[in-house]
């Protein structure tokens, strides 16, 4: 009898020895699982954020370019506006005289625009009444030593404060408020 419960107790240590290992091998394994998951996680985020980077990395070149091309544009607007300023220093006053009267069909004014010159004279006619923040383009065909009427009934009904303008490509703009 003193033999068996030695053999009791080294049967009873062995099957506790082989459920820990088994517990060991099933811990192991559900680390192992967990291991993997992060690494698919942790690869996910690097991706991510390599992708992040290259991103910020075009935007930042796209952001550089578009402010080289500002900067030109703002040399080229410099350049053309003195440009303009010369040009338009250099042209002869357009020979038309501007003036205005009360319009006997409506209210308002009418404006009395006289060609001064021998020649024909193509002109756009810009009106802004600043008061209501309206504005209009008009063209006009001016005769030779001749004037033109133009008021409500061409599309304008003058007020006074009005802001006029007559161009032509070849003379200074003339500019003038209705009184």
């Amino acid at each position: 009898m003193p033999k068996r419960p030695g053999v009791v107790i080294s049967v009873g240590l062995n099957v506790v020895l082989v459920l820990l290992v088994c517990g060991l091998a099933l811990y192991a394994f559900m680390l192992n699982v967990d291991l993997d998951d992060v690494k698919r996680r942790l690869s996910k985020e690097v991706e991510t954020h390599q992708k992040t980077e290259r991103y910020l990395i075009e935007t930042r070149n796209r952001l550089t370019e578009s402010l080289r091309e500002v900067e030109q544009l703002k040399a080229q607007l410099a350049y053309k506006e003195s440009d303009y300023q010369t040009a338009a220093a250099a042209k002869p006053a357009l020979p038309v005289v501007v003036g205005f009267r009360s319009s006997m069909l409506g209210r308002g004014l009418v404006a009395v625009i006289e060609n001064t010159s021998d020649r024909y004279l193509p002109v756009v006619l810009t009106v802004r009444n600043p008061t209501l923040s309206t504005a209009k383009r008009f063209q006009i065909e001016l005769d030779p030593k001749s004037s033109t009427h133009f008021g409500h009934l061409e599309g304008w009904r003058f007020a006074p404060g009005d802001e006029v303008g007559l161009l032509n490509d070849e003379f200074a703009t003339l500019r003038l408020r209705v009184p």
